[in-house]
């Protein structure tokens, strides 16, 4: 039996997926996107099912091939590829450590678009710091201060899943360090992570919500749940 090597097993992937590729759904897609990305076509449905029927013809990826894997894969102009970089990190995200974190960085300002970082900061990044809590120093604290603002979007959903666990001290800090950003993407994610944490700690974001200046954007976001849930009573 040959031997998988991550170069035929890259290769392999992207075969997949060209040959696989929709042109009736491309420019939908890329329109969707703004244009900022070239697309095959393949919608999300088809694509996950495509990863896996791979997975299971090919194996899932080894531990140590992930950033070649993950990189090589960020290098090809379509997005699905990008998709299925974050597939491939998916797979081992429970046995990553704090060593990763530089990596999800470089990736985050890496074809940088709502729909990756909006994968990275909660599902991979946050995943590891919920673990590895010394590094919120080194990575989140860092990324509200950088001008990058998908860096700071990033910091303010790494704590996006964590329910109970949500540090709102550093969640609240985080958005009073940006409030003033008149970027959509920052206003957006603010009211994003306001409005998932008040599923947990309502009377806590409604009071923060409440004092704090928030752009209206922000504001609204964040009050939609306890406003809907208060519509319904």
């Amino acid at each position: 039996m040959e031997a998988v090597t991550l170069e035929k097993y890259q290769n392999e992937l992207i075969d997949l997926f060209r040959s696989n590729g929709n042109v009736s759904n491309k420019k939908p897609m890329e329109d969707y996107m703004r244009n900022h990305f070239s697309f095959l076509g393949i919608k999300s449905p088809e694509r996950k099912e495509l990863l896996k029927r791979f997975f299971v013809e090919h194996g899932k990826p080894e531990r140590e091939w992930i950033k070649p894997l993950a990189t090589f894969l960020y290098a090809q102009p379509e997005r699905e590829f990008h998709y299925a970089a974050l597939a491939m990190i998916d797979v081992h995200i429970k046995k990553l450590d704090a060593e990763w974190l530089s990596f999800l960085e470089k990736l985050i300002t890496t074809n940088s678009w709502w729909d990756t970082v909006d994968h990275i900061a909660p599902h991979h990044a946050g995943a590891i710091l919920l673990r590895e809590k010394a590094s919120i120093n080194e990575y989140p604290d860092r990324w509200i201060k950088s001008d990058n603002f998908w860096l700071q979007r990033s910091a303010i959903l790494f704590q996006l899943k964590y329910k109970e666990k949500t540090d709102a001290e550093k969640l609240f800090s985080y958005i009073e360090a940006v409030s003033g950003s008149k970027e959509f993407f920052v206003q957006k994610s603010i009211g994003w992570a306001l409005r998932e944490y008040s599923k947990t700690a309502p009377d806590e974001v409604w009071t923060f919500i409440k004092s704090t200046d928030l752009a209206p954007l922000s504001r609204r976001e964040g009050l939609k749940h306890m406003e809907r849930k208060k519509s319904k009573s």
